[in-house]
């Protein structure tokens, strides 16, 4: 009769499940643990990434902070260039504006001695902006018309020429009668307008 041991058998292969099962659960182990480095080491990319992009970041915002600074220094000096530039262009109008003033009383006054003929002579002048009143004596009506004429030929002075007033005084010899006379114009450059009178200017007397 044949005798088999089957508990040595039993034995034997007890210690093979043991080492197999081990050596899964030390894989399982080393699997997760290669996970969890993984995900150690993206998250210390990612966090590297981040660190390395705020730098970035934080210089590039300084860099525009330094240059608005500078465009701002530079526009606040165009600005004052700017102001300067007006200002000079004020001063040069007001400088021409008083050249021509300069030389329109000294040419009205050439125009009126220029057109006075002979026996005629001014006693006053009165100005209001460009309208004229001029007080004068003669000693004949045809002195004072060609005075008139003379001025409204000029082309200095707007027609018509209006003599407000006239009258014959007694003179002393040489010549027996005096006219005296007022006559008004209005005296205006070639090219430009005349200047109001002062009544009709704003803060003028009325």
């Amino acid at each position: 009769m044949i005798h088999i041991n089957l508990l040595a058998s039993e034995r034997e292969k007890q210690p093979r499940k043991a080492s197999a099962g081990f050596d899964l659960g030390q894989k399982v182990t080393l699997v997760c643990s290669l996970i969890l480095l993984a995900t150690a080491l993206g998250i210390g990319w990612w966090w590297w990434m981040l660190g390395r992009e705020s730098v970035r970041l934080t210089s590039e915002t300084a860099t525009a902070e330094r240059e608005t600074a500078r465009l701002k220094t530079i526009l606040t000096q165009v600005a004052q260039f700017e102001r300067q530039k007006q200002q000079l262009q004020e001063r040069v109008k007001l400088i021409e504006q008083l050249r021509k003033g300069q030389g329109a009383p000294v040419h009205m006054i050439d125009e009126l001695s220029k057109a006075m003929p002979e026996m005629l002579w001014l006693t006053e002048l009165k100005q209001d902006g460009g309208d004229l009143t001029v007080d004068g004596r003669c000693t004949t009506l045809t002195a004072l018309s060609d005075f008139v004429g003379n001025l409204e030929r000029s082309g200095y002075f707007r027609r018509p020429v209006e003599i407000l007033d006239s009258k014959v005084e007694q003179a002393t010899a040489p010549a027996t009668e005096l006219i005296r006379f007022t006559l008004k114009a209005t005296f205006a450059m070639p090219g430009s307008e005349p200047e109001p009178p002062a009544s009709a200017r704003p803060g003028g007397r009325r």
